[in-house]
Formats: structure tokens, C-alpha cells, sequence
């Protein structure tokens, strides 16, 4: 199949272009915020509709500045130190979803303490509203035609402008299934209809392990970073990062179970 002839840039008036990798962003944290606003309304003893309507401005700084020194960091640290002016060019691409999670969850510790809130509270809230963002970030990585996995002779497999001539699975599409789709079904139901909401952790506990079990299986499809290549025992390096969430998340999951729920 050949993939679908769609402009990365919506327009350009002069030097100024708009992207479907930025609007993916925008709308992203955009719809995130406002899903979980519905969910503090629901769930105040979670955190309050004026908390998460607050912590928009924090959870961007988080998610950009997070994204992008994280992928400075674990991805190609002696190209952007050798080339640091590059780093700031971020329509060039390369956010790091590790980097992001990194940079949400200081942002999250940091408003929590400056507002006297209950970190886990908040972190569920935004751990549920998450896959809103992750969903359109992976159909925007699809559109760009990067970040694609590897050949295949499966009957929808495409053949992306920048990957050869052999068609390659849709990993993009695949991640924007389970880290979005997914994904946030199973948080909707644990927060909405489960009792999650009643035990601080869990719901984040959960978006941890889905996530990281999501990478860990789309990334045996994934084409393999150029500049980092297969790793240990056929692994990629985004299987290796995806290892700390899957124990943090079972961490948390352990200790929300075993504690009395929140009345």
C-alpha cells in the first residue's frame, strides 16, 4: 500500500508554516485538558476543575521542554552537544515520549507542593486524559512518515516516502491504537465505573504498565533508531526506557491495593 500522499505543512504564509505535528500537540493538550477537567468535576476529591485548569500552562512546559531534552538526552546526546544550537530547533523534529513523562511529572510535583494537593490525586486525573495527546501524536508521526517499523509482506504494510522501496508496518498506527485508543478506554472505565478513583496511584499505576507493555510489543514491529540500532538480545532502547515504567507503574498499582480506599 502506498502511503497516502498527505502535506505535512496545513499552510505556509512566508516563513511561517502549520504543521499537523504541531496541531497534533495543540489539540492534544487542548482536549487532555479538557477531558480532564469533566473528570475533576466528577471526581473533586481527585483534584478540582480550577487545579487542572491551572496546571494546563505547567503540563506544557512539562510535556515541550521534557520531550525535547529528553530526546537530546537518550537518544543522540553527542550530535546536539557538538551541534547545540540545533537543540532549540524543534521543527526539525525529535520529542522523546520519555523525555515528556519526565518533565509532566516534575511539573506535577512541583504544582502539587505549591498548591498543598495530593500529587497521586492530580496524577490521576492527568494519567487518564494522557492517551487524548499520545493518540494524535502517534497519527501525526504517521502523517510526517517517520518513526515507521519494519518491512513486512503483510496487506497493509506501507510504503513510506523515506523507507525504501519495501513496505513497512504502520507502527505509528499501531502505538496510536494502544497508547491512545486503548489505553484510554481502560483508564475511562477504572476512573468512571471501576474504583480507581478511590485509590490514589491506581490509575496512574495502570497508564504505566498498559503503556509500557504497548511500547515494549509495537517496538518488536518498530524500525529500529538509525544512530542507535538494535541493542541487547534484539531490544531497542525504547523497550529499555519503557522497563522503569512497567515497575514503577507495578509499584504503584501494589501500594494503591494494599491501602484502605479514599472515602
Amino acid at each position: 500500500m502506498d502511503f497516502p500522499n498527505i502535506d505535512p505543512i496545513i499552510f505556509q504564509i512566508g516563513p511561517f508554516a502549520l504543521r499537523w505535528y504541531a496541531l497534533a500537540y495543540v489539540f492534544g493538550l487542548v482536549g487532555a485538558w479538557r477531558y480532564g477537567i469533566w473528570l475533576a468535576g466528577r471526581k473533586p476529591h481527585m483534584a478540582t476543575p480550577q487545579q487542572i485548569d491551572d496546571f494546563l500552562v505547567w503540563a506544557t512546559l512539562g510535556v515541550i521542554l521534557g520531550g525535547r531534552i529528553g530526546y537530546v538526552l537518550f537518544y543522540q546526546p553527542g550530535y546536539f552537544f557538538a551541534n547545540p544550537l540545533e537543540i532549540l530547533q524543534m521543527w526539525r523534529g525529535g520529542m522523546s515520549f520519555h523525555g515528556g513523562l519526565l518533565g509532566v511529572a516534575t511539573a506535577m510535583i512541583l504544582f502539587s507542593r505549591r498548591r498543598a494537593i495530593p500529587l497521586l490525586g492530580l496524577s490521576d486525573i492527568v494519567a487518564a486524559a494522557a492517551p487524548v495527546g499520545l493518540f494524535l501524536g502517534r497519527l501525526a508521526n504517521f502523517i510526517n512518515g517517520e518513526l515507521w517499523g519494519r518491512t513486512t509482506d503483510l496487506p497493509w504494510g506501507v510504503v513510506f516516502p523515506r523507507g525504501g522501496p519495501l513496505p513497512r508496518h504502520p507502527s505509528q498506527l499501531y502505538e496510536a491504537v494502544l497508547e491512545g485508543l486503548v489505553l484510554f478506554s481502560i483508564l475511562a472505565v477504572l476512573v468512571n465505573v471501576g474504583r480507581s478513583r478511590f485509590r490514589p496511584g491506581l490509575t496512574t499505576g495502570v497508564f504505566l504498565i498498559v503503556y509500557a507493555l504497548s511500547r515494549i510489543l509495537v517496538e518488536t514491529v518498530r524500525e529500529p533508531d538509525s544512530y542507535i540500532g538494535l541493542l541487547a538480545f534484539s531490544t531497542t532502547w525504547g523497550q529499555w526506557l519503557s522497563l522503569p515504567m512497567l515497575a514503577l507503574g507495578l509499584c504503584l498499582v501494589w501500594r494503591a491495593r494494599r491501602r484502605d480506599p479514599v472515602r
